[in-house]
């Protein structure tokens, strides 16, 4: 059998040695519920309150600011519907982006029949809003703008310092879902005018099943699950201790070694893609060649299909994907490069190669020696790459 070589760290992360050593204690031994009052409740709660503190000096955010979640959709639903219900009064105006994680875009179409208004705006070929769009959208309806920070499929990071900016400007809320971004990307609330956030934490070597929110202090929001009262009566249901505890310490390692881990990222992706370029022809980087996240790579084989593609990697052991893991059932080309203009044949050609630390040199060149392979055997069974191949010979 083939040594398991993995590509896929959008969709998800191995948890850690040291964050699952700090869990077990949690998972066995301290049981109690920590809304209990005796001793063992006390112990974690304080444990609780320990990783609070630890995700908010990780975004430069208050304790009090944090909410613990199950993961990342739920933030976004959490983020959106809570602020979205709250403001109501004020305006029933959304701004979001074409391409966001289903999370934010099915929380919007929950909205709008609930009597929201959403504007869906545009991106550029690389995945990019126009700040000018953005603002000529605001209304005096408009109460929330929620546009991610980096996309999941193809990675490019958006202007969100100038995005906050506008928002603060005509008084408005930022949402901005960072589940992809935080681990790649330095974030820092205050300064990039931030007013709520979503994490997950199994997006950087995090346990699943574990996610948080931050929303700004002077910032209304509703419950939207009814229940106990814990999280300061915004997340009802007991809290997951030893995911939190695990979200807590993966938070402290990725943030004390971000730049390191950046680096090494940048390197083997620009490694990998001069590989493809060179070696394979007829294919399309989609996404802003610089301006994303570190170990993303999508990249369109033109002549095959990608889910193809995906099964002869798999048979070589590699593990990649054609878009986002969330939406992996579904047999439409991805909404994110429709979005980008890239044609249907191409959408349904796409790899998402997304890299992480455990990563080498050595496995870039097996995942392209393996490419080569693939593309080869399946552009060969392709009439309109045959005919293509003959017409270059007749000429």
């Amino acid at each position: 059998m083939n040594k398991i070589r993995y590509f896929d760290h959008a969709a998800t992360t191995a948890v850690k040695e040291e964050v699952l050593k700090e869990m077990i204690p949690y998972l066995s031994i301290e049981y109690g519920n920590p809304s209990a009052l005796y001793s063992i409740g006390r112990k974690n709660k304080k444990a609780i309150e320990e990783s609070r503190e630890k995700i908010a000096n990780a975004i430069n955010a208050n304790v009090n600011e944090i909410y613990f979640t199950s993961c990342g959709s739920e933030s976004d639903n959490l983020a959106l519907k809570g602020i979205a219900y709250a403001n109501r009064k004020k305006g029933n105006h959304i701004i979001t982006s074409k391409i966001e994680h289903h999370a934010i875009l099915n929380t919007c179409k929950t909205l709008e029949k609930e009597g929201f208004k959403v504007t869906y705006l545009n991106v550029d070929s690389d995945g990019i809003i126009n700040l000018g769009e953005l603002e000529n959208e605001i209304t005096d309806n408009t109460i929330l703008i929620s546009i991610m920070f980096a996309n999941n499929e193809i990675g490019t990071i958006q202007p969100i310092k100038e995005i906050g900016n506008i928002a603060k400007k005509h008084n408005v809320y930022f949402h901005t879902d960072g589940v992809q971004a935080f681990g790649n990307v330095k974030i820092d609330v205050k300064k990039l005018n931030i007013d709520s956030l979503s994490l997950s934490a199994h997006k950087f070597y995090g346990p699943k099943g574990v996610g948080a929110l931050y929303i700004k202090n002077d910032i209304p929001f509703n419950k939207i699950q009814d229940g106990g009262h814990q999280e300061k009566d915004k997340r009802a249901g007991t809290e997951n201790v030893a995911g939190i505890v695990g979200m807590g310490k993966a938070i402290e390692i990725s943030n004390a070694n971000i730049e390191k881990y950046n680096k090494k990222l940048i390197e083997l992706r620009e490694y990998f893609i001069s590989c493809v370029e060179q070696k394979i022809p007829y294919i399309k980087i989609n996404g802003h060649r610089t301006k994303r996240l570190p170990g993303n790579c999508n990249i369109a084989f033109k002549f095959i299909d990608g889910e193809d593609l995906l099964l002869n990697l798999d048979a070589h052991g590699i593990c990649a994907s054609s878009g986002s893991a969330c939406n992996s059932q579904s047999s439409e080309p991805s909404h994110v490069l429709m979005a980008i203009g890239v044609p249907y044949e191409l959408a349904n050609s796409s790899l998402r190669i997304s890299l992480g630390e455990e990563n080498t040199k050595e496995d870039i060149d097996y995942l392209v020696n393996c490419l080569i392979e693939s593309v080869n055997k399946l552009r060969n069974l392709s009439i309109e790459y045959q005919e293509l191949v003959n017409k270059k010979i007749e000429n």
